[in-house]
């Protein structure tokens, strides 16, 4: 069998995942280079994941394929599940800070995907908003990923969908924990 640290086929079992074994210098049996060997596995996969999500963008299919990227999706995502907010707030929410939320949201609002407004309290502070055609896009592209995400699990059941959700975000909250600084830097979230 293929062994998953030196290729990119994904890993059907612990076996698989062991490197080759020097009869003279390991022991097959030894839970300590079985768990090295599935850490090492696990890295692996994670690398791989991260170069097939970059090369594809993990941006669809069909005309919405690749045509928003990370930083537009988040931002315009955020705006959507919570509604008009300063970019203070929006920052704070994403784990970035105001300049790089500033920066990422000009295109967005020179595109017409975002509009700025006064604040229902204090008309001198400005919002963020989903403009009706930043909705629209945003509806696109979302259809667009979920129909890679379909493709992509065709063959998984809906509970191991569920559990591959469940892992992940599992996964994303602790690297999050280990690492807190990469909430406050600008290439995870943007």
């Amino acid at each position: 069998m293929p062994n998953p640290v030196t290729t990119e086929l994904p890993a059907a079992s612990a076996v698989d995942r062991k490197p080759a074994a020097d009869p003279d210098i390991t022991d097959p049996n030894d839970p300590v280079q079985d768990r090295v060997a599935l850490l090492e596995a696990i890295q692996h996969q994670v690398a791989v994941f991260a170069r097939r999500a970059e090369q594809t963008r993990l941006g669809g299919i069909g005309q919405a394929r690749n045509s928003m990227d990370r930083a537009a999706y988040l931002l315009l995502n955020r705006l959507d599940q919570e509604g008009p907010m300063g970019v203070k707030a929006l920052a704070a929410g994403m784990g970035i800070d105001s300049s790089t939320v500033t920066r990422q949201v000009a295109p967005l609002v020179d595109s017409g995907l975002v509009k700025r407004t006064s604040h229902p309290e204090d008309g001198r502070a400005v919002v963020l908003a989903l403009s009706p055609r930043g909705a629209t896009r945003l509806a696109d592209v979302r259809t667009s990923r979920r129909e890679l995400m379909a493709q992509a699990t065709e063959d998984w059941s809906e509970d191991e969908r569920e559990e591959f959700c469940d892992l992940l975000t599992r996964f994303n909250a602790a690297l999050l924990r280990v690492n807190p600084s990469a909430a406050t830097s600008g290439p995870v979230s943007s």
